[in-house]
């Protein structure tokens, strides 16, 4: 079921059918530096990550991280969404995508979206973002969406994050 439609983009739930595409997404370089090494390294790995994660936040929550694909052809090419973590004390956007589809405007088009909807349909009146410190294109999209760094904080793994953060 589809939640948001763009232009040129769908997003819709995640289901263990995506296990493939989440294995693949999960264990590119760009995501293992720059978000993190989820220890996801087989199909059955991806599917108990896709229940214990998106599909689990979906039915607590109402929301979680979409599956972003594009209209024509229906391929996908990456994930956004919202993430409620329990460190944090904000609803936080998270998005990755398949380097093929970097520099297209499609985590753009997606981010901003899911922002709308958030605001709009969740009500949320305050979504944060958390990147680690020198991800330039991820910081780069974050203030291009209107989200403000706010500081610096710890993480679970040691490591410090910077926060960034939009009111509505």
């Amino acid at each position: 079921m589809n939640i948001l439609q763009t232009e040129r983009l769908s997003l819709r739930e995640l289901t263990e059918d995506d296990a493939d595409f989440i294995l693949r997404l999960l264990n590119e370089p760009s995501f293992l530096q720059n978000i993190g090494d989820r220890g996801v390294r087989t199909l059955a790995q991806s599917q108990q990550y896709l229940i214990n994660g998106p599909i689990a936040s979906y039915m607590r929550f109402g929301f979680g991280l979409y599956c972003v694909m594009l209209h024509e052809g229906g391929e996908r090419i990456g994930i956004c969404g919202l993430i409620k973590r329990e460190i944090l004390d904000d609803v936080d956007i998270g998005f990755a995508f398949l380097p093929a589809y970097w520099s297209k405007g499609y985590a753009y088009e997606s981010a901003a979206a899911v922002l709308a909807y958030g605001h709009e349909t969740l009500g949320l009146d305050r979504i944060v973002a958390i990147v680690t410190p020198g991800n330039d294109r991820s910081v780069g999209l974050l203030e291009k969406l209107g989200l403000v760094y706010e500081k610096r904080i710890p993480w679970s793994d040691g490591s410090e994050l910077a926060l960034y953060a939009v009111n509505f």
